[in-house]
């Protein structure tokens, strides 16, 4: 690994840092230093504005995605130099969460599949903000088996018509167009038979229903289609290709989900730096000590070895699963930092009004926020079984439906 910036990053670096320090909206730095996975909101403004409004800011500037194409939005940067742009943004990076999914999944697929008079017009105020896009791939009945999907595309002339159902569907309630998978030949097994398109999420016959989570919030939803007219120009990749197009959109996610996954180890320790337990400060208690000193090494393994896909990048190599390992790791750390901040704070622990609260509910809502973390973006079994297959060479899971045809695989077991 090497932790220095070659002259050319570093020049890169300062430009970035010089913008930042002369257009960064300030005034909201203290709040989203304070805001915690589960609870990214703003008092004085609403948080979807400004974050549109930084988004547009950088966009001008040619900040907003920098690694993207200049055509389609970017400034033609190369990877690494996206990584140092995400190191300096900083804090500021949290305005970024509501654009994650547009950024780092639609737009790659839309890159490689789109026709190239989609990508000049879609993908510019996709970049800046302007529009926001979700993904649409996980059902009810499909569980994290993607293929197994029932949404039905069937085509009418120069259109295909939609009727299904999907869910857990982040951002669907705020976002303007969406990538979406569907199955359009039921007679071929599960994996043959899909075809990805995109969408405006404004169609007749599109419904979104918010989810309301455990902590209050509603970050995802449900989406309905019923009889949605989607135009055959609007396809990603060829029909019936449609699991070849999800493994493009699937392996940014893994990238774009996996590497910024929060720890909760930073709020942990500053908040046990200044907790004062019945028999003097936490911090000098040899029990909290010795939990944080276990996390501490997690936390040091998960930076390092995020740095070894910086470094990968900035040799223009392709990283491995350094980012499936991280957001495995992470994600259980995240829950387990948020329980066991929770029962240092006591009674005051099921508090969530930043006035009663200790340290404004943020573990709180760090512990009801972290499942999600775990299943998102791939659940914690399926990433063990891509560490198992891909990297340890291990043999793969038994999969007896995988040669069946999609409409021979039972739907119910035997009484």
């Amino acid at each position: 690994m090497n932790f220095d910036d070659t002259p050319q990053e570093a020049e890169f670096r300062a430009k970035a840092r010089a913008w930042i320090a002369a257009n960064a909206p300030r005034e909201y730095e203290d709040e989203l230093k304070k805001a915690a996975l589960g609870r990214i909101q703003l008092k004085s403004a609403n948080i979807l504005e400004v974050a549109k409004a930084w988004q547009k800011k950088k966009a001008d500037a040619g900040w907003a995605v920098p690694h993207w194409p200049k055509d389609y939005g970017g400034r033609g940067a190369s990877p690494i130099e996206r990584v140092i742009w995400q190191q300096e943004e900083g804090v500021f990076g949290k305005l970024g969460a509501l654009f994650i999914i547009g950024h780092g999944m639609c737009g790659p697929t839309m890159m490689a599949y789109a026709q190239e008079e989609h990508k000049l017009r879609y993908l510019p105020p996709l970049a800046s903000g302007e529009n926001i896009w979700c993904q649409l791939f996980s059902e009810p009945a499909g569980g994290s088996d993607v293929a197994g999907l029932r949404t039905r595309a069937e085509k009418d002339g120069d259109d295909w018509v939609i009727n299904g159902q999907k869910i857990w569907t982040s951002g669907a309630h705020h976002s303007d167009y969406g990538i979406l998978i569907t199955r359009t030949d039921p007679n071929v097994p599960k994996h043959k038979g899909l075809t990805m398109f995109f969408l405006n999420m404004k169609s007749p016959g599109v419904e979104v229903k918010p989810i309301k989570q455990a902590n209050g919030q509603a970050e995802f939803n449900e989406v309905y289609f019923t009889d949605v007219r989607i135009p055959d120009s609007q396809r990603l990749g060829a029909v019936g290709d449609g699991w070849n197009v999800s493994l493009t959109t699937l392996m940014n996610e893994r990238m774009a989900i996996g590497a910024g996954v929060a720890t909760g180890f930073p709020e942990l320790f500053d908040f046990v730096s200044h907790l004062t337990l019945d028999d003097g400060p936490a911090i000098d208690d040899p029990a909290v000590r010795s939990k944080l000193a276990n996390w501490a090494v997690r936390a040091s393994g998960l930076r390092y070895t995020s740095f070894r896909s910086i470094s990968a990048l900035s040799r223009g190599e392709r990283p491995g699963p350094e980012n499936s390992i991280g957001k495995l790791v992470a994600g259980a750390m995240l829950q387990d930092v948020a329980t066991y901040a929770l029962d240092l704070q006591g009674a005051s622990g099921v508090l969530n009004g930043p006035e009663d609260a200790e340290v404004a509910g943020k573990f709180q809502a760090m512990l009801l926020r972290s499942p999600a973390t775990r299943v998102e973006g791939g659940t914690d079994e399926i990433l063990r079984n891509i560490i198992a297959e891909r990297v340890l060479g291990l043999p793969g899971d038994i999969r007896v439906d995988k040669d069946v045809p999609f409409n021979k695989i039972p739907t119910r077991g035997r009484a």
